[in-house]
C-alpha cells in the first residue's frame, strides 16, 4: 500500500518539471518554468529601482547594454529578454534576478580597472541566470522546507511587490551557494573569454574584493560567508582562463584605458543628495533634516530607507517614508501593514513637529500543529516615531527582541528625539566625491605619484584598493590613474 507520505511527494514531482539544465546538461527537477523565471524578473524590478534608484550615465549604460547583448548572444540561454541596470549605490556589488535582469552598482564599476573585468562578472551574473541557480535554489529549499519564508519584519508589504516577486528577488540577494558561485566563475570565465576579453583579469578583480574585506573587517554583501574566499577564487579563476587560453588561441583585450575614461566623473562613496553621515549625525539635503548616529554604530544608506545599529547585532533603527498623509493614517497603514499590537499610544512633538510615538510587537503567526508556541521573549518589538514634517510623514523604527527592548529604548528615543530641520548651506549644498581620471605626471611608485597629483597619504589605501596597485608599485608616466575629489 502506497502511504500517504509518498503519495503526496509522488503527487508533487509530477506536477514539477523534469527538464535538462542548459549549462550541466543534466536533467534535474526545477520548480519554476522560463516563464515564472521572466514573471519574476519583471515584477522584482521595480522593487530593486524603488530601493536602490538607478543611475543616470547614457555612456555607461549603452556600455553595459552593448556588452550584455553580446554575451546573451553567445550564453546558454541566447532567448532570454536580458536586461541590464547601473544601480545608484556605493556598495561594491553585482547581483541577477531571475528571467535576466542583471545589476551592477555605481561602487562597482567604480572600481574596475578595465573592460575585461567588468567582463567577467558580467559573464559570472549572467551564468547564474542561465545555469538557473535560483530556480535550483529554490527547488532546494521547496524539498527542505516546503515553502519560502521570507523574514524581513519590513519588507515592502504595500502590494506593491508580489509574493512571487519578493521570492526572485530574495532568492538573488540572499546569495547562492558555494557550489553556485563557484559554477558561476567558470561560466564567467567562458563567456568574457568567447566576446573578446582576458579572463585573468576577472581573476584580478578577485584580488580587490578580497583587499576590501580585508579593509572593512567583514565581507561586502555579494560576497558573504556563502561565497567562496575571494583568494581561493582568484587562484581557480587564474587556472580556468589559463586552460581556456590554451585550448583556445587568440587575442583576449583588457581594455584598460578605454574604461578609465569612460568611468571619468562617477560618483565614489555616498552621494550627498540622497544623505549621509558625518560628525555623528545624518543629513539629508534634498528633504532638508537630520538626527543623531550614536557612535559606534554601522549604517547604511539607500534612496529609500536609512538603516543602523550597534555592532551587536541586537537591535537596529530604520528611517523610512510613511505610507500615509496624516500621522492617524500612517499609523493605521503601519499597524496594518507589518501586522503590529500596539501596547503604546502617544501624541507628542519633536522639536516643533507633530509626532506620534506606538509602541508594538508583531503578532505571532499562527502556529501549525505540533509546533511549539513562540517564546514571548523572542518577538519583535518596535518602537516607532512618526514624524510630520514638510508636507510628509517620516517613521522611525527602533527594533529589538522584547527580551532587550527596554535596554535599548532609550537609545532609540534619543536618535528619534533628535530629528530637526536642516538649515546649514554647508550640508544642504555639499558635493559628491568623484572618480577623476588623470595622467600620471611623472614616472615612480604609486604612493609617489598619488602625493604629486595632491592625494592625501591618509588615504592611499583607499586610492591603492581603487587602481588595484599597491603604494610601491611602479607607475610609467602618462599612465592613467584614477584619483578622487569634490
Amino acid at each position: 500500500m502506497v502511504s500517504i507520505r509518498s503519495l503526496l511527494f509522488i503527487t508533487l514531482i509530477g506536477l514539477t518539471a523534469c527538464s535538462r539544465n542548459p549549462v550541466t546538461g543534466k536533467r534535474e527537477v526545477v520548480f519554476m518554468s522560463k516563464e515564472q523565471e521572466i514573471a519574476l524578473g519583471q515584477q522584482s524590478h521595480p522593487s530593486v529601482v524603488s530601493t536602490m534608484g538607478l543611475y543616470d550615465d547614457k555612456k555607461l549604460q549603452d556600455f553595459i547594454n552593448q556588452k550584455g547583448k553580446a554575451m546573451a548572444q553567445i550564453s546558454h540561454r541566447p532567448d532570454l529578454p536580458y536586461q541590464f541596470y547601473i544601480v545608484d549605490s556605493p556598495v561594491v556589488n553585482a547581483f541577477a534576478v531571475p528571467g535576466g535582469y542583471v545589476y551592477f552598482t555605481r561602487g562597482i564599476m567604480a572600481h574596475f580597472n578595465n573592460e575585461a573585468e567588468f567582463a567577467g562578472v558580467l559573464g559570472h551574473e549572467i551564468g547564474h541566470i542561465t545555469a538557473r541557480h535560483s530556480a535550483r535554489q529554490q527547488s532546494t529549499q521547496l524539498f527542505g522546507t516546503a515553502g519560502l519564508i521570507l523574514g524581513s519584519v519590513l519588507l515592502d508589504k504595500t502590494g506593491q511587490l508580489t509574493e512571487a516577486a519578493a521570492q526572485g528577488l530574495q532568492l538573488a540577494l540572499l546569495g547562492y551557494s558555494r557550489s553556485h558561485e563557484t559554477e558561476s566563475d567558470g561560466i564567467g570565465v567562458e563567456y568574457s573569454s568567447k566576446i573578446g576579453y582576458d579572463a585573468h583579469q576577472m581573476a584580478n578583480f578577485f584580488g580587490t574584493i578580497k583587499r576590501i574585506q580585508d579593509n572593512s573587517g567583514q565581507a561586502i554583501p555579494q560576497f558573504q560567508s556563502t561565497h567562496p574566499d575571494p583568494g581561493n577564487r582568484l587562484t581557480r579563476v587564474n587556472e580556468l582562463a589559463t586552460d581556456y587560453q590554451r585550448k583556445n588561441p587568440g587575442n583576449y583585450q583588457a581594455n584598460r584605458d578605454s574604461y578609465l575614461r569612460m568611468i571619468d566623473g562617477i560618483v565614489f562613496g555616498e552621494d550627498p543628495k540622497q544623505g549621509f553621515v558625518e560628525n555623528n549625525q545624518f543629513y539629508h539635503p534634498e528633504l532638508r533634516f537630520q538626527f543623531p548616529v550614536p557612535a559606534g554604530w554601522t549604517h547604511q544608506n539607500s534612496p529609500a530607507q536609512f538603516q543602523m545599529g550597534p555592532k551587536d547585532g541586537q537591535s537596529a533603527m530604520i528611517l523610512m517614508l510613511a505610507n500615509g498623509k496624516s500621522l492617524e493614517e500612517a499609523a493605521q497603514n503601519l499597524v496594518k501593514e507589518l501586522g503590529l499590537t500596539v501596547q503604546e499610544n502617544t501624541r507628542t512633538t519633536i522639536n516643533g513637529n507633530p509626532a506620534l510615538v506606538l509602541i508594538s510587537q508583531q503578532q505571532a503567526p499562527q502556529q501549525q500543529t505540533g509546533q511549539q508556541p513562540q517564546d514571548p521573549k523572542t518577538r519583535l518589538q518596535i518602537g516607532t516615531w512618526l514624524i510630520q514634517y514638510n508636507n510628509a510623514v517620516y517613521a522611525l523604527h527602533g527594533l529589538a527582541q522584547a527580551a532587550n527592548f527596554s535596554n535599548r529604548y532609550d537609545a532609540f528615543r534619543q536618535v528619534a528625539g533628535g530629528f530637526k530641520a536642516l538649515s546649514d548651506p554647508d550640508k544642504i549644498n555639499r558635493q559628491p566625491e568623484r572618480v577623476r581620471i588623470k595622467a600620471a605626471p611623472r614616472a615612480g611608485t604609486f604612493r609617489e605619484v598619488m602625493t604629486a597629483l595632491g592625494m592625501p597619504a591618509t588615504r592611499m589605501e583607499e586610492l591603492g584598493t581603487l587602481n588595484s596597485m599597491k603604494a610601491d608599485d611602479p607607475v610609467q608616466r602618462g599612465m592613467l590613474v584614477k584619483t578622487v575629489s569634490r
